[in-house]
């Protein structure tokens, strides 16, 4: 709890707060399967009553909630908004179903939904989950309309490749907390990280995931939908036009990408950051500043430069925002839900008690990140606390680089496992892909627990030929 100063009544021990923990997820399930309450308000209410149960004070109980929602709306609520005005424009234009019907000449209907994973996983290099998830959306509505048959098993490839890039390669922040945590060579963790999202993407996206999305027929969502009638924003884009518009913000998070590796590897480091032409270039590839330059090049595009009024622009960037609040409400209260249980300190009670069980250190780095992750839900929180843990039983061994990259991407595959109620992704999924909860825990948690048995198998390979090697 050294994020927050909170004013605690009493500190319940290890196994009151992995009692406390269970009883919570329990209690919120109940209430959003079996009373229907809105997943927003079961989730503030679980928030409220895991926190005061954990002790924390009634005075300190704001700060305790605000500590995940306010970080987790402040990342998303951004990122959401511009990408469904992004995602609107391209809609209305006619252009998401241009671009799929293209796609789908190319590769055939019924390899539509592997091309659009594979473009999914190209996109998910530079850009975060959340943020390559809402620009493919129109893409992937588009797609699944023309296609047709089980929504789920288009969209839901495209997730797996996001998430698979998202946590495995650098730059994503997880991958390089934990390297610089433990001291793992960042170009190396890129090569090997890229190659198990690839293989991950692979065998879960494309072999698992389609399987479970037919098992449910889910209509596909309508939140970036325009009505049945004509906007007057249609209009006959090129697919180029259209490629080019989601190219865009993914070069620009390059640029940011390869300025920023480039500033790490270089002796002058802070002084080649802080020079004004490289911080400037540093901020357009900020994904938020990339994403409201490609909205704002998308209004002169789509808009203005195809003889539409400005009020009519202003309209259908507009009602883009309407239909995805209650998207970034439940998304913000799920951070508030894994933000609770982490000041609470169940994530590091449970850390602590696995790092002093002896385990080998791969086993050990994957379960505590694990556990965390299930404990309390951020993937990255998870993934750098099994690398502070770990630091030092890595410091002290004979590892090679290679060994000490498998343990990385050991704490990388535990990181992504069973995703769940108190993950703000989980949420995202949920609503943008039109699941109830009970849908998601069915399809999506148990992909993302797929995604961390096949990371760690792989990084057990790896760390048995780094051993025999080394």
């Amino acid at each position: 709890m050294d994020e927050l100063n909170l004013v605690m009544n009493w500190e319940l021990g290890t196994g009151g707060l992995l009692i406390l923990a269970t009883a919570a997820v329990a209690v919120l399930l109940v209430m959003i399967m079996a009373f229907k309450i809105h997943a927003f308000l079961a989730l503030m209410i679980t928030s409220i009553g895991t926190a005061l149960i954990a002790g924390i004070a009634p005075g300190s109980l704001m700060d305790a909630l605000g500590f995940g929602f306010n970080s987790t709306l402040g990342n998303v609520m951004l990122l959401v908004a511009l990408g469904a005005m992004l995602g609107r424009m391209i809609e209305t234009s006619g252009g998401a179903q241009l671009l799929a019907d293209r796609m789908i000449d190319l590769v055939g209907e019924k390899r539509a939904g592997l091309g659009l994973s594979l473009a999914s996983l190209l996109m998910g290099f530079p850009i975060f989950f959340d943020a390559g998830l809402v620009v493919m959306l129109p893409i992937i509505y588009a797609v699944a309309r023309r296609v047709g048959g089980s929504f789920l098993a288009i969209a839901l490839p495209s997730a797996v490749a996001f998430s698979a890039m998202h946590i495995f390669a650098p730059p994503h922040p997880g991958p390089v907390a934990a390297s610089t945590i433990v001291g793992a060579d960042i170009g190396l963790v890129m090569l090997v990280g890229i190659v198990f999202a690839v293989i991950i993407w692979y065998l879960v996206g494309t072999l698992l995931a389609p399987r479970l999305g037919m098992r449910l027929d889910v209509p596909i969502p309508t939140i970036l939908d325009s009505t049945s009638e004509k906007t007057g924003f249609e209009s006959n884009p090129r697919v180029s036009t259209i490629i080019s518009l989601l190219i865009l913000p993914l070069l620009l998070i390059l640029l940011n990408t390869g300025l920023n590796t480039v500033g790490a590897a270089r002796p002058d480091s802070e002084a080649f950051l802080a020079d004004p032409v490289v911080s400037g270039l540093r901020l357009v590839g900020e994904t938020p500043v990339a994403l409201l330059i490609t909205v704002v090049v998308s209004m002169f595009v789509l808009g203005w430069g195809a003889g539409k009024k400005g009020n009519l622009i202003e309209k259908i960037t507009d009602s883009a925002l309407g239909p995805i609040c209650s998207v970034v409400l439940v998304t913000g209260a799920g951070g508030m839900f894994g933000g609770v249980l982490r000041v609470t300190g169940i994530g590091d009670a449970v850390a602590g008690s696995l790092n002093d069980i002896g385990l080998p250190v791969i086993v050990a780095a994957f379960l505590i990140a694990q556990i965390v992750r299930i404990a309390q839900g951020s993937a990255t929180v998870a993934l750098t606390t099994a690398a502070s843990l770990m630091v030092g039983v890595i410091a002290a061994s004979d590892f090679s680089q290679l060994q000490i990259v498998a343990i990385v991407m050991a704490m990388s595959a535990g990181s992504v496992g069973f995703s769940h109620v108190n993950d703000s992704g989980f949420w995202l999924v949920s609503r943008f892909f039109g699941m109830d909860m009970k849908q998601t825990l069915s399809t999506w948690t148990l992909i993302q627990g797929a995604m961390a048995i096949v990371g760690f198998g792989l990084s057990l390979v790896l760390f048995g030929i780094a051993s025999a090697i080394a």
